[in-house]
């Protein structure tokens, strides 16, 4: 049984009943439900903001993770930078300056980034600048490895053209110096044996017993083989390539024939004094370009500092010359 309510009436100093129509009841009624929803309302709103339902936990640690991910990625794409740069700069200061080649300017190993908006299609997404940052960052260094990988091909073809020059080089003795009795001349103003009158040797005579072994002092072709040269006798011509040709002259006999290929250190002939010679001995010629060059400057092959020394000092002396 509903409870009667009473209130107080001063005028008339006495109680009176509540009477409580519709219109209160649904007055009371919006106002209990107006309150609820605003105190929801408030309750959601900091819930949300404080609290985090399971699903958003999971998400927020997806989230984090990334961030994470693009920081890692991120140090590592600086890490292969460095390594690049060092290549680089290895590649123009010492690979290309080695081999002769033109370095690659900065422009060239960056040619083709910018210009045209290519990550327009990475906009609208909250993180669309550190997206858009991180591929552009994959497309400079996609396209300098791509340079640098070309350089490298490059220097690689430079490395094997060069071993071939420097093995095609004139650069050894061709008599070892066990086997020489002694250096007789040198290049420059001798003195003639026949004549005995000053005249330039254009080459380097080795004093040697006749069949002392003669070795090709580089790689190449033998040219010729024959004794049809006025003055040399007997003698064998080694074109290496490059513009250089090696003349042995005044032979015993030969090792080789026409147009055989060989290596440096290859025995090609033996000592003698055939030809325009006055002893048993072995005239060696360099040529670069058909113009005859002074053979001293080619024996870094195979003598040391010191017996270099000795060598230099005994070719300098203006001495008689066996041919």
């Amino acid at each position: 049984m509903p409870k009667t309510k009473y209130y107080y009436d001063s005028d008339s100093l006495s109680f009176k009943k509540i009477k409580v129509n519709k219109k209160t009841i649904l007055k009371y009624i919006f106002m209990y439900l107006f309150g609820s929803a605003i105190f929801g309302f408030i309750f959601i709103f900091f819930s949300s903001k404080y609290f985090q339902s399971p699903g958003e936990k999971s998400l927020q640690r997806e989230l984090n993770n990334m961030k994470f991910q693009y920081s890692q990625i991120d140090k590592k794409i600086k890490d292969i930078e460095i390594v690049l740069n060092n290549v680089e700069d290895r590649d123009n200061n010492i690979y290309r300056v080695y081999f002769e080649a033109n370095p690659i300017s900065e422009d060239e190993r960056k040619a083709g980034i910018g210009g045209v908006n290519r990550y327009k299609k990475y906009d609208g997404f909250e993180y669309s600048k550190i997206i858009k940052e991180t591929y552009k960052n994959l497309d400079i260094i996609s396209k300098r490895l791509t340079i640098q990988s070309k350089s490298l091909d490059e220097i690689a073809k430079l490395a094997i053209d060069k071993e071939k020059f420097l093995k095609s080089i004139p650069a050894i003795q061709p008599i070892n110096n066990k086997d020489l009795t002694r250096i007789a001349s040198g290049y420059g103003n001798r003195i003639d044996p026949f004549t005995k009158a000053i005249r330039f040797h254009h080459g380097m005579d080795f004093t040697a017993p006749r069949g002392t072994p003669i070795y090709a002092s580089g790689d190449g072709v033998i040219e010729r083989v024959d004794n049809r040269s006025s003055g040399y006798g007997k003698h064998i011509r080694i074109n290496h390539g490059y513009g250089y040709v090696s003349l042995y002259a005044h032979l015993y006999k030969y090792n080789v024939v026409k147009n055989q290929r060989v290596k440096r250190g290859d025995l090609i002939g033996y000592v003698g004094s055939t030809g325009r010679s006055s002893a048993p001995h072995l005239h060696y010629e360099i040529f670069k370009d058909n113009v005859r060059i002074n053979p001293v400057n080619f024996y870094y092959g195979n003598l040391t500092a010191s017996e270099f020394e000795k060598l230099i000092k005994q070719t300098s002396v203006i001495n008689q010359s066996l041919d």
